[in-house]
């Protein structure tokens, strides 16, 4: 079992604080990774450790209890966590993912609250949005509403103290965005996520029946045509899954470098004496780290990018939010494609051996495989071209 995390001294600057606290955390979730990825279900554990560490908070500004961190270190912070362990990474992101939504969407007064509470309570959010599944719907009842359908794909629903829940209103089909605690009588959330990878995300379904929610519970401009400045959302999105799916891929070319040094034995054909000094071993790696740079170097833009468009509130205009879109799509081409590279091709470095069952070290690469079919890279490539063509930025949408 993990213990507690050890707090940093309370004179380390805020920044230095949060990564020292992530690299504790991500050094406690390494040791039962293996076997958390052979069980699936909740990481409880290791969500109250998220918990009590304060990170949950760290966009939260300071005004309101939090660490008021930027967005690019917020990222980097979840790629602390993907490196070891990429569905806890998940669960960190979307709690930041949610919290913007509150941000974006919401008036002062709902955000000033329920920022605060969250400093308070320790809440960790949950996600019951996903735009695509229009099963929810919102009916009229005593001047609020009742919440009735199903929503899939929920990732961190499961112990979660509030859930971000999208529904069509009936009457006139308009997209709705409220903040309800998952506790409330009418909610039930199933525990039915069982993929092949992104085993503890708990991304599975949420059903509600006659919930009912006050009209001050609903978010002010739900949806990304909202306003230039709540299309954010889905760049911060996006962002966050370019994030995991680098430190995945860093992650996975860590543990193939400790394998090759340790393990693995030269082909019976190579004339190296070892396995370090093999050519196409090392043309492998030389491959993996110039695309493993690159896709850092243009994530590491994207969150600039992000932070600036963010920085500059209902200011924004319509080209700095689309050059903030196409920045975050050029990191989510470059991650996806060097992730699944070095995640696929990292046993031709290791050897057969390393394919061995209880190692599971094929889990980067389903982990990544898992999550890159939920918003195919395609589409991405086709906004960037449309750009360089046709000096067409992305329109807003949910998933650009």
């Amino acid at each position: 079992m993990l213990s507690t995390v050890n707090h940093i001294a309370v004179n380390v600057p805020p920044r230095q604080h949060a990564f020292e606290i992530a690299d504790q955390l991500a050094a406690a979730f390494a040791q039962t990774a293996v076997e958390r990825d052979k069980r699936g279900g909740t990481a409880k554990i290791e969500r109250d450790l998220l918990r009590t560490s304060g990170l949950l908070d760290v966009t939260i500004p300071a005004d309101f209890g939090g660490w008021g961190m930027e967005w690019s270190d917020t990222m980097k912070l979840i790629r602390v966590f993907a490196r070891v362990d990429s569905s806890l990474a998940h669960l960190f992101g979307f709690q930041h993912l949610m919290l913007a939504s509150v941000s974006l969407y919401g008036s002062r007064a709902q955000t000033e609250e329920l920022f605060s509470e969250t400093v308070r309570n320790k809440w960790f959010w949950g996600n019951a949005l996903n735009p695509l599944d229009k099963r929810t719907n919102l009916a009229s009842k005593n001047g609020g509403y009742l919440i009735n359908g199903r929503k899939s794909f929920c990732s961190g629903a499961v112990d979660s103290d509030m859930l971000i829940v999208s529904a069509i209103r009936s009457v006139d089909e308009k997209f709705m965005v409220a903040a309800i605690p998952s506790s409330r009588p009418g909610i039930r959330i199933l525990d039915d996520w069982d993929a092949m990878g992104q085993r503890q995300t708990d991304s599975g379904t949420v059903e509600f029946c006659d919930v009912a929610a006050g009209q001050e519970e609903f978010l002010k401009t739900p949806g990304p045509l909202g306003s230039i400045r709540a299309s954010l959302r889905s760049c911060i999105a996006q962002l966050i899954l370019s994030n995991i799916f680098l430190g995945i891929a860093e992650g996975a070319l860590e543990e193939a470098r400790n394998y090759t040094l340790a393990q693995t034995r030269p082909w019976i054909a190579s004339t190296a004496q070892n396995a370090t000094e093999d050519p196409y071993i090392l043309a492998n790696y030389g491959n993996f780290f110039v695309n493993l740079q690159a896709a850092q170097a243009l994530t590491d833009i994207a969150g600039e990018s992000l932070q600036r468009a963010w920085e500059s509130g209902d200011a924004i205009t319509e080209n700095q939010r689309g050059k903030c879109a196409l920045d975050v799509a050029a990191s989510k081409v470059t991650t996806s494609k060097a992730g699944l590279e070095i995640t696929n091709r990292m046993f031709e470095v290791m050897g057969a051996r390393a394919a061995a069952g209880p190692a599971r070290i094929d889990r980067f690469w389903r982990n990544l495989r898992t999550h890159t079919l939920h918003d195919p890279v395609d589409y991405k490539i086709r906004e960037l071209g449309d750009w360089a063509l046709n000096h067409q930025l992305p329109k807003p949408s949910f998933y650009s």
